[in-house]
C-alpha cells in the first residue's frame, strides 16, 4: 500500500510524529509506522525501564522545550491517567568551578520562575531520609535541587503512544526494514527482510542508531561523498545501564531519592563530553528512583561506538548484533566502579548488579536532533528525525508536532530550523566540538 507518510522506526520521534500527524489528518489510515517489533520496540533507545524528564538546560530554547514537555506529561490524558510520570525532583552534583547552576537559574528567571535551590553538601547528606549520607561527594563543588524534574516509565509511555496512534487510525506495521527503495522521484519506500515493499509519498527515517546502516546503499547508489553522508551528521553510540533489584525495605528507603545526577569528578581522562543545547559539561552518571517493583537503575555515561566498513569501503557506525543484552565484563566493572561511590551503602560487594543493558542512540556533533528534509536533490521526499543524543526522550509527548511541521514545509522558528537542519562539514567542525562529542572508545575495545 502507498501511504501519504511512511515512518520507519517506532521510537520517540516516530511515534510522536505519527501521533501529531494523526491529530491533524482527516485520513490517518494513510499514515504508517514500520518497526521490527510490536510496541514497545525492544531495540529502540526509547524503550527502557525509565527516563529522566527535566527542563534544566543552559540553552533557553531547550529549557522552554523541557517545560513544554513537563506540562504535557502532567496534563495529557494519555499519560496522566496511566500515572507514568513521577515528579520526584532531581539533585545535580556539579563539578568544581562550574557556573552551570547560575546559568540555568537565569534561564528559569527569564521565563518567570526559578524553582531551583542550591544546597550545601551537608544538606544533601541530610535530605531524602539520609540515603546519600555515605555517598562520596568529594569530587563535586556545587549541588542544586529542582523540584520540577522527575522521571517517566519509558516502556509504558512508548506503548501508550503506540496504542493511541493505532486507535486514531494509523497503521503500525511489524517488519524489519532492510533497504530503501529508490525510484525516479527519490525514495519510494523500503524493502524489508521478509521481502515486503512499503511505499510512501513522504518517507521519514526515525531510525536512530541504525540510520547509517539503512542509508548506506542509497548513498552508494547516488555516489554521495563521505562528507555529505548521514554518518557525518550523527554517530551510533552506546552507553551501559545497570539495574539492582531492591528488597521491599530497600525500595521504601530509596523511594525517597530524587533523580540523582553526578558530574565531572575533576574532568578525568576519558570522561565523556556531552553537549546539552550549547552547554558543554562532563557527565559521569545518574541514578533514577526505584520502580514500583523495586528496580533501581544506574546509567554510566561513557559512550562507545561500533565502527564497521561497508562492502563499498565506507566507514559507518552501527550497533553490534548483540546490541542490547551483552555487556562485556570489563565494561561492567568500569560501570560499577563509577556508580559504587555514589551509593556505597547499597552497592556493597555483597549486593550485586542484577542485570546490565546497553542503550544505543544516535549522537550528533552539536547534540541537537536532526529534524529536516534530506538536502540531496534526488532525495527530496526523504526526511529525518533522529539524533536524540541521549537527551531527547523527555520530548516524547511534544517533539512530533515539530517534525510534522517540517513534513508540511512549515517553519518551526528561526532557531529551531537552524539547529535541527542538516549541517555542512564546516558547521560540524566549528570550534572542534565535533571531535569532543563523538564517542572516543570502540566497542571492540571492551571485548
Amino acid at each position: 500500500m502507498d501511504y501519504e507518510v511512511l515512518i520507519i522506526g517506532a521510537g520517540i520521534f516516530g511515534l510522536s510524529t505519527a501521533y501529531h500527524l494523526a491529530q491533524r489528518s482527516t485520513t490517518p489510515s494513510r499514515i504508517a509506522v514500520l518497526d521490527r517489533a510490536p510496541p514497545p520496540s525492544t531495540n529502540a533507545a526509547s524503550t527502557d525501564l525509565n527516563k529522566i524528564v527535566r527542563a534544566d538546560y543552559s540553552n533557553a530554547l531547550y529549557l522552554k522545550l523541557g517545560l513544554e514537555a513537563i506540562e504535557a506529561w502532567k496534563t495529557n490524558p494519555l499519560f496522566r491517567h496511566a500515572g507514568v510520570y513521577h515528579q520526584t525532583g532531581w539533585i545535580m552534583c556539579d563539578e568544581r568551578g562550574s557556573d552551570l547552576g547560575s546559568r540555568i537559574r537565569r534561564n528559569f528567571a527569564e521565563v518567570g520562575s526559578d524553582p531551583m535551590r542550591m544546597l550545601s553538601e551537608e544538606e544533601v547528606r541530610r535530605s531524602w531520609g539520609g540515603v546519600l549520607q555515605d555517598a562520596d561527594l568529594s569530587p563535586f563543588g556545587h549541588f542544586y535541587f529542582n523540584p520540577l524534574a522527575g522521571w517517566a516509565d519509558a516502556s509504558r509511555a512508548v506503548e501508550i503512544m503506540a496504542e493511541e496512534i493505532q486507535r486514531l487510525g494509523v497503521r503500525y506495521l511489524v517488519d524489519e526494514a532492510e533497504v530503501l527503495v529508490l525510484g525516479g522521484e527519490g525514495v519510494e519506500g523500503v524493502r524489508t527482510k521478509s521481502g515486503n515493499v512499503y511505499t510512501g509519498k513522504k518517507v521519514l527515517l526515525c531510525t536512530g542508531a541504525w540510520t547509517s546502516a539503512l542509508m548506506s546503499s542509497v548513498e552508494d547508489a547516488l555516489d554521495i561523498p563521505d562528507s555529505d553522508r548521514v554518518e557525518a551528521q550523527m554517530t551510533a553510540a552506546g552507553v551501559c545501564v545497570a539495574h539492582v533489584q531492591l528488597s521491599e525495605e530497600e525500595r521504601l528507603l530509596y523511594d525517597q531519592l530524587p533523580v540523582y545526577v553526578y558530574g565531572g569528578q575533576g574532568r578525568r581522562p576519558h570522561a565523556p563530553s556531552v553537549h546539552f543545547g550549547m552547554m558543554l559539561i562532563v557527565i559521569t552518571g545518574e541514578v533514577i528512583p526505584p520502580t514500583a517493583s523495586g528496580i533501581l537503575k544506574f546509567t554510566y555515561s561513557t559512550s562507545f561506538q561500533n565502527t564497521i566498513h561497508t562492502p563499498t569501503g565506507h566507514t559507518i557506525s552501527i550497533p553490534p548484533s548483540d546490541s542490547q543484552s551483552t555487556a562485556p565484563e570489563s565494561l561492567r566493572n568500569e560501570c560499577l566502579a563509577s556508580i559504587r561511590p555514589r551509593l556505597p551503602s547499597l552497592l556493597t560487594p555483597d549486593h550485586k548488579i542484577d542485570y546490565y543493558r546497553l542503550c544505543w542512540d544516535a549522537i550528533t556533533p552539536d547534540q541537537h536532533p536532526l529534524i529536516t528534509a534530506h538536502p540531496h536533490a534526488q532525495l527530496s521526499n526523504l526526511y529525518l528525525a533522529a539524533g536524540g543524543s541521549f537527551h531527547c526522550w523527555k520530548f516524547l509527548p511534544t517533539i512530533g508536532q515539530y517534525v510534522a511541521n517540517v513534513l508540511a514545509g512549515t517553519s518551526n522558528g528561526a532557531d529551531r530550523d537552524q539547529w535541527w537542519a542538516w549541517k555542512t562539514q564546516d558547521e560540524n567542525e566549528q570550534g572542534g566540538v565535533h571531535d569532543k562529542l563523538r564517542p572516543h572508545r570502540e566497542w571492540n575495545n571492551w571485548r
